[in-house]
């Protein structure tokens, strides 16, 4: 039997409120990129009437689908899937964009974005050393305590590692290809990225 989200915890799951925290209160359509299997398309159902779901991953899809909840699930590509452009009010993908181009995969997201529209993302990036020493300590002390609590669930997707891009990377491309974008170097292995596209 399937356990709906149940009371999971990893370093995804944990910045899944920031993501939330971003849904624009009028959202109508929403896209979750690298849905893996639905646990934040399910999230952003409660707000959101129309949620699409999509993952390369179709044990991941499956698993998804086994959910009696209104998800849209895709099997499939979104860099090359017909969205039509300007078409979602808030997309958001967790712990998926070191999976891919970086580059291709924002300019794919924003295009997918309709204008006045909120694009929401917490991904992985490669730590470099000494710069991010203090932080890697400071991580494992939070990440313990977590960890003694509430213990960890590992996802079934597909795994990439190490991050091609280092933190420095992002945060970079983030200004780039999303000016005015909000980026957040997170304590446990984590940044995130919140963007509104403008209107003109």
């Amino acid at each position: 039997m399937t356990v709906k989200n149940g009371r999971r915890w990893n370093h995804n799951i944990h910045y899944h409120p920031r993501i939330l925290r971003a849904v624009p209160d009028d959202a109508e359509r929403a896209l979750d990129v690298g849905c893996g299997e639905g646990m934040l398309a399910r999230a952003l159902q409660r707000t959101v009437p129309h949620v699409t779901a999509i993952d390369l991953d179709a044990p991941s899809i499956d698993e998804g689908r086994a959910y009696a909840d209104d998800v849209d699930y895709v099997h499939g590509d979104f860099l090359t899937h017909p969205f039509e452009p300007a078409s979602f009010d808030v997309i958001a993908s967790v712990a998926t964009l070191h999976h891919l181009d970086a580059a291709t995969g924002l300019a794919r997201m924003r295009d997918l974005l309709r204008p006045g529209g909120v694009l929401a993302i917490v991904g992985l990036a490669r730590m470099t050393m000494p710069h991010d020493l203090p932080r890697i300590v400071a991580g494992v002390a939070v990440d313990t305590v977590h960890r003694a609590t509430k213990g960890t669930w590992q996802h079934p997707s597909p795994i990439v590692w190490p991050p091609p891009l280092t933190y420095p990377q992002m945060r970079a491309l983030a200004a780039d290809m999303l000016p005015g974008s909000l980026y957040r170097y997170h304590l446990l292995w984590r940044y995130s990225i919140i963007w509104r596209k403008p209107w003109d």
